[in-house]
């Protein structure tokens, strides 16, 4: 998978998270995943599918990192992942792949986007629908480690 196509995901939920939490994070080294196991503990998972490519986009929170980013957004002191939780990874699932949407469309990509899927619980499984290799970013903030899972094929 091309830069050119990781590159406007990882823009787009710095944007997200910094416009819409008054949240800085900073990527780590973009790696392979060989586990369909989180790293985290609840997920956001989103399928896009055009004429060039098709896959999925996962971005998994921490617990303290979504409470955090949950109680910026909200103005609401959180102290477990509960419904409010999981409709707002929803929502940023769905503001990042729209921001990164918006992105690849100025390269020449033209997608349509599922709804997205939240799952949450220690030690849950991802299903990416691609069988393209996983690129996997971790990401660090002050309230702890988030990741992005990008799974496209050409």
């Amino acid at each position: 998978m091309k830069a050119e196509f990781v590159n406007p995901f990882l823009v787009s939920i710095l944007n997200v998270l910094r416009t819409m939490a008054k949240m800085e994070a900073k990527p780590g080294k973009p790696q392979l995943k060989k586990s369909d196991i989180a790293n985290g503990d609840v997920t956001g998972l989103i399928g896009m599918a055009g004429e060039q490519a098709k896959g999925t986009l996962a971005i998994t929170f921490t617990e303290p990192v979504i409470l955090e980013i949950t109680n910026r957004m909200l103005g609401e002191k959180l102290i477990a992942i509960d419904e409010t939780v999981t409709d707002m990874v929803g929502e940023i699932t769905n503001m990042v792949t729209g921001g990164a949407k918006k992105l690849l469309s100025e390269k020449g990509y033209r997608f349509d986007m599922a709804i997205p899927s939240v799952v949450a619980g220690k030690g849950h499984i991802i299903h990416h629908k691609s069988k393209a290799p996983i690129i996997y970013v971790p990401f660090g903030s002050d309230a702890g480690e988030f990741f992005i899972e990008i799974c496209f094929e050409e």
